[in-house]
């Protein structure tokens, strides 16, 4: 089984350099590997290729592979809280509350006093995250069938989409005329002090994660076993909310929705690894969710270059077929 694991470690982490490596090289201004090396040791300063480099495809790399793991991290949490392997921050509607929030936030504040400032973002985003969140608990309380959860779940992120469309359809402020490809998710537009603030809050989420790697052992073998082991079911499941809505609305906040990679990845790395310990399941899902979360971008600025299609797009095709297979082998272990 540790075999099987390092295997499977070593098998993400080489394709995340491999695709880290593609994506820095390719574009509309091809590069070598010499010249990305040049520009990233500073040896062509001022040059288009080190501006390409520096403040474009760098940034746009690292905010792919920390969101993408965030959103891969903030599925399993999700997955382990309702004990069901199809819920996730997009398909439960979290992330559509927070791309909500974060839209509003972005027209009236920008109408009244300017572009608010990131931070104002991330906390927008967490308190639309985490409304949506209160209303699939709410249901969670009064129905028992995880199918209806998950149903109440698309339909309060259907809502909040329509409402968001609503909003961006009305809002022609020109600092905000990005909105529309933010809305339907895009790393575009990231740059550095971004990168510090993301990297910031997913890193102490995910320390705060790997602290709950043994009540979360506990808790995937049932509340009564993990009582007897002294674990606060109370305080796990409200950590367990926390983190995972701020991590949803993280990325959010900086890149839109981005969909079905929270409920997918979790699942692939699952079978990659063999195991479901949580101290494998989440560096896993967090590397495994950058990784293809960086070619999903990555074939989403150039498989039309020079047009860039939504990343929504490109996971919902290639992962969508992992959700199906799940569903379908969960309803086979029923029968």
């Amino acid at each position: 089984m540790k075999r099987r694991c390092c295997i499977a470690f070593a098998a993400v982490i080489l394709l995340l350099i491999i695709s880290a490596y593609v994506n820095i090289i390719t574009g509309t201004v091809v590069m070598s590997a010499s010249e990305v090396f040049a520009a990233l040791a500073g040896r062509l300063a001022g040059t288009i290729e080190a501006n390409v480099v520096l403040f474009i495809r760098l940034p746009r790399i690292i905010a792919a592979v920390i969101l993408g793991g965030a959103l891969a991290l903030s599925g399993y949490m999700l997955q382990t809280f309702f004990n069901n392997p199809i819920v996730g921050p997009f398909v439960l509607g979290i992330s559509s509350g927070a791309k909500l929030a974060v839209a509003l936030t972005l027209i009236f504040c920008v109408t009244a006093s300017g572009k608010p400032g990131t931070v104002s973002l991330v906390v927008a985003a967490f308190i639309g995250a985490l409304i949506s969140m209160a209303f699939v608990l709410a249901v969670s309380v009064r129905v028992k069938s995880m199918g209806v959860l998950v149903v109440c779940g698309i339909m309060i992120g259907y809502i909040c989409s329509a409402i968001t469309d609503l909003v961006v359809t009305f809002a022609d402020d020109s600092n905000i005329v990005n909105l529309h490809n933010w809305s339907l998710g895009s790393f575009s537009g990231i740059g550095m002090r971004d990168i510090g603030v993301m990297s910031t809050i997913v890193g102490l989420c995910l320390i705060a994660s790997v602290f709950l790697v043994k009540p979360l052992g506990a808790y995937r073998l049932g509340e009564d076993i993990a009582r007897t082991e002294g674990v606060n079911i109370t305080l796990l499941r409200i950590l367990l909310i926390l983190i995972s809505s701020l991590l949803a609305a993280t990325v959010t906040a900086f890149a839109g929705p981005i969909s079905f990679v929270g409920v997918a990845v979790p699942h692939l790395w699952k079978s990659m690894a063999r195991t479901s310990s949580p101290a494998v399941m989440i560096p896993g899902c967090f590397l495994l969710g950058g990784a293809v979360t960086l070619i999903c971008d990555g074939i989403a600025r150039s498989l039309f270059a020079p047009t860039e299609v939504s990343v929504s797009t490109i996971t919902a095709v290639l992962l969508v077929p992992v959700v199906i297979t799940v569903m379908i082998r969960r309803k086979k272990d029923n029968v």
